[in-house]
């Protein structure tokens, strides 16, 4: 019996739900132009590009549009199960009364080794293939520089409350508001989730209500757990157990994902970034540690890697947290995006031939002056609130 995700998976961009700064049909009269991958659909234009977004959102039905608008063969691959051969039959695939380009859509492209990427690449390279890659991770870590260059990244983001409702809508299943609104809340952005728990609840229980939504809803969780592919409550949970100080839960999480297949470089990545965005200041040493972390997974692999991931994470939770440098970035952040490219102040500007200096350019510059360096806008302005204990 066919999935009811699989039923109501749009078929065009006119069905399709979510992800407007990428399909979007824009508003010439305010100078909005349309979402690249819909003037890439509409215009016919054959590229190869890589969909990198969290699992739900839309990248598998977002390649199926537009292979179909660009009236291309398709061939859809899982890169957990697929390999060469695979490769190298649809490449080997002749058919003289079929000239139509070959589209592969290479599902959870992240899980391509460097030697079947490399397979890959003079296909692509040559034009016998175009590619689409799907993944969860940023394609800039696992993808090879050779084959990304080759493509154009499409960034995706997680659906809206609103995007949610619209797809449950589309089953065409009585569901109450407050089933509606908590379903809504629980999927967390993926609609292959809200779909699945929804239609689980219509198979087992006959009526949807909360109560036989949360059975459901737990039941297909521990299916996708299988998979290896919905970790992120599970991430979500470690990283949180690691920023309360709580070791024996950060560790209970790391074995969870461990024992369900998640990839350990993708938990060592996060301990990376755990390191300065929530221990930073307090204990500079810890982005060494966790950088070692990381190089450890790296050259040893699993299992024995694991207990590498297990010191770092008891490292990390029991450091001391300060979130100041990351505070900082992200108020910076936001006044760039405010004020946008404000005059940098004479004194601090490079001032590398003599025109330059005869116009000020690095005047008046002392190495170890206490005063402000910020642009005139934000004289006396303090991104950093870090204190020395």
């Amino acid at each position: 019996m066919e999935p009811l995700a699989s039923k109501i998976r749009p078929k065009s961009l006119k069905e399709f739900v979510g992800q407007e700064h990428l399909v979007g049909k824009g508003i010439p009269s305010t100078g909005l132009r349309a979402g690249p991958l819909r003037e890439a659909i509409l215009g016919k234009h054959l590229f190869s590009f890589i969909l990198w977004g969290p699992p739900g959102v839309g990248k598998t039905t977002l390649a199926k549009i537009y292979a179909n608008a660009l009236n291309a063969r398709f061939y859809e691959l899982s890169a957990v199960s697929a390999g060469k051969d695979d490769i190298k039959r649809i490449v080997d695939e002749v058919n003289v009364l079929d000239q139509r380009p070959k589209i592969l859509f290479l599902d959870e492209i992240h899980r391509f080794n460097k030697a079947q990427q490399d397979y890959l690449l003079p296909f692509v390279e040559g034009g016998r293939l175009t590619l689409i890659g799907a993944t969860t991770e940023n394609p800039s870590f696992e993808v090879i520089g050779a084959l990304l260059s080759r493509c154009r990244v499409f960034v995706l983001k997680s659906l809206s409350e609103n995007d949610l409702k619209k797809i449950i809508e589309r089953a065409k299943i009585a569901i109450p508001k407050s089933a509606l609104d908590w379903l809504i809340e629980l999927s967390n952005g993926d609609a292959r989730i809200a779909i699945t728990a929804l239609e689980n609840t219509k198979r087992f229980y006959g009526k949807v209500t909360v109560e036989s939504m949360k059975n459901a809803f737990e039941h297909t969780f521990i299916r996708f757990d299988k998979k290896g592919e919905e970790h992120y409550d599970t991430i979500s949970a470690f990283i949180k157990s690691m920023r309360s100080g709580d070791a024996d839960a950060a560790i209970y999480y790391l074995a969870r994902m461990i024992e369900g297949g998640e990839d350990p470089k993708f938990i060592a990545r996060r301990m990376v970034i755990f390191a300065s965005e929530d221990i930073g200041l307090a204990q500079p040493t810890a982005l060494v540690v966790a950088n070692e972390i990381f190089r450890a997974v790296e050259i040893i692999g699993l299992p024995e890697a694991a207990i590498n991931l297990a010191h770092g994470v008891a490292y990390l939770a029991l450091s001391k947290k300060d979130r100041s440098s990351y505070d900082a970035l992200r108020a910076a952040q936001a006044d760039v995006r405010e004020f946008g490219n404000l005059p940098i102040p004479l004194e601090v500007r490079n001032a590398p031939t003599k025109l330059m200096k005869e116009l000020g350019y690095g005047e008046g510059y002392e190495k170890y002056s206490k005063q402000s360096r910020l642009p005139e806008k934000l004289k006396g302005k303090k991104y950093l609130k870090f204190v020395k204990k």
